[in-house]
């Protein structure tokens, strides 16, 4: 294969330009996940009083130390569910993939210190996103659990918004425990604090549970709705606490200390699982560098999403030795497939430099197909209006070989990794592998703008419609209704460049979060890794997972 040989002139003021647009992007997202650790500093001085770690502490005895971590959906719910100054976002959980006792494993700590932890629609979505990927790549999953159980607010919304919808989601997330369990996808929790009714059956439907003395609580019903009920009084230890669990009703199988000696038990139990399987791969060929300096990937993106820019660009600074074997380079030239490795294993990547033309589709479709064929992993780089209209496009089967693209993408057997660059528009947003069909994972650049179509064309098409209809009336539009219609735009405009933007995107979880371009190549190698190793993780399943009989 050849290198790409870079066109960028990182010299001139419109790529400085685009290095301080997206430099300040970064800091802006970095200022949010700030003001969620602030949320949790709030908590420190309770928490100290009562002999507990912060969720990131807890986090941090967890983790292996220098081991990678990669946090997932850190701000959903931002500036959403009650969420006023950013400081409750995040689904009141911590998610993402890292490494206990030297194996990768999924992660979930519950952050009891922002609203006592409890459940909205944010934290089911999050938690049922985790369980997707769980079953995917059959990583444990390690739960350092501390709820207040289900807001029934929604965490700011309106009360039916978590009572009706977001409960059935709740029981979907047990159904998958028990589902995950049979499959042999180990669950272990520590039960640091209170686990009330269905927060209970979130513990207990764990495959190792470990308590804590003094500090776990597990019932349906506590002392205060105990009493309410049935007259009964019980105080939390005798109804349900650490003890209790751990030497009458055997619902806990490790009883700890405090939150430490809790974690600590908890990495034990995973040093017991199948050692990494990590040790089963070997890189298709020995990683190499990328030619260019991979903060030039900061300066690519225009400040104006309407320039078009070369996404072989992007590509010479995530591939190895920055080298590209393009298929097709002059059949639907507008849509760019080829081969590269990254990080020593092979990939095929499908881009775009515009819309998505018939041929571009065509060559897609055939590329996956060849792909699937050789089990060839893909890697989406988004940066499309969507697919090209008009009677030519129409005429030369633009729906029927979308279709078929389309039917390639979801229908593609080895992992798919979706990196949405730049422009993701209309079905060319489907064609190109977004969340909607099922990538194994999917992050943005903060240059991603994610929506039907842009806003300008937008209110154009309405403006056609407003128009077209006094026509069919015989009428003339007069100044007032062209008044309006000019008022409309703008706030069609103004409004769908708000909702489309990477942080309003991201907080609603149309993502698995928002990256730093510098962190691509590795983002990407390490969730490929973390997918190419699920075939090797060693655990059994059985009929009905793992129960206490």
């Amino acid at each position: 294969m050849n290198p790409i040989v870079s066109k960028i002139d990182t010299g001139s003021e419109d790529y400085a330009a685009n290095v301080a647009f997206m430099t300040d992007y970064v800091a802006r997202i970095r200022e949010i996940e700030g003001q969620l650790r602030k949320g949790e500093e709030r908590y420190r001085e309770r928490a100290t009083k009562k002999g507990k770690l912060l969720p990131r502490e807890r986090l941090t005895h967890l983790l292996d130390r220098g081991a990678p971590f990669l946090e997932l959906s850190p701000i959903v719910g931002y500036k959403m569910l009650g969420d006023e100054d950013g400081t409750t976002a995040g689904g009141n959980i911590i998610v993402g993939i890292g490494y206990v006792s030297g194996r990768r494993v999924l992660v979930m700590v519950w952050n009891y210190a922002i609203k006592g932890g409890t459940i909205n629609a944010a934290t089911t979505r999050k938690n049922l996103r985790l369980q997707e990927i769980a079953f995917e790549t059959r990583l444990p999953v390690v739960c350092l659990s501390e709820s207040g159980g289900g807001n029934l607010a929604g965490g700011g919304g309106k009360p039916d918004d978590f009572a009706a919808h977001g409960f059935i989601d709740g029981g979907r997330v047990y159904a998958q425990q028990a589902e995950l369990s049979a499959k042999g996808i180990p669950q272990i929790t520590v039960s640091h604090g209170n686990a009330t009714a269905g927060g209970a059956y979130q513990v207990a439907l764990s495959d190792y549970i470990v308590l804590v003395r003094n500090q776990s609580h597990l019932f349906l019903a506590g002392p205060p709705l105990l009493k309410a009920a049935t007259g009964e009084e019980a105080d939390h230890e005798v109804l349900g606490g650490a003890e209790m669990h751990a030497e009458i009703s055997g619902t806990g199988e490790y009883l700890a200390e405090n939150d430490a000696d809790g974690i600590r038990i908890a990495r034990e139990i995973v040093d017991q699982l199948p050692p990494d399987a990590g040790r089963y791969l070997s890189h298709d060929k020995e990683p190499r560098e990328p030619l260019y300096d991979k903060q030039e990937l900061m300066g690519i993106v225009p400040t104006d999403k309407r320039i078009p820019y070369d996404m072989k660009e992007v590509i010479a600074r995530i591939a190895d030795a920055s080298e590209f074997f393009e298929f097709k380079p002059d059949f639907g030239s507008y849509t760019v497939c080829g081969h590269i490795h990254l990080e020593g294993w092979r990939c095929g990547v499908i881009t775009n430099n515009g819309p998505i033309t018939p041929d571009g589709a065509i060559k897609s479709a055939q590329f996956l197909q060849l792909c699937d064929q050789s089990n060839t992993p893909m890697i989406f780089l988004h940066n499309t209006t969507g697919f090209l209209v008009g009677v030519e496009a129409e005429q030369g089967g633009q729906v029927k070989h979308g279709s078929k693209m389309i039917q390639a993408v979801m229908n593609f057997r080895p992992p798919k990794i979706t990196i949405v660059v730049g422009n993701s528009y209309g079905a060319g947003n489907y064609a190109m592998c977004s969340k909607s069909l099922r990538p194994a994972f999917s992050f943005s650049w903060p240059t991603a703008r994610t929506a039907v179509m842009g806003g300008a064309q937008a209110a154009k098409v309405l403006n056609i419609v407003a128009e077209d209809r006094l026509k069919s009336k015989g009428q003339e539009m007069d100044d007032a209704t062209r008044d309006f219609l000019a008022d409309q735009s703008k706030r069609i405009e103004e409004g769908m460049e708000v909702s489309s933007e990477a942080i309003y995107t991201s907080a609603r979880m149309m993502d698995d979060g928002l990256i730093d371009p510098r962190d691509t190549r590795q983002v990407i190698a390490f969730c490929l890794e973390s997918h190419l190793e699920a075939p090797y993780r060693d655990t059994q399943p059985n009929t009905f997972g793992v129960q206490r009989l």
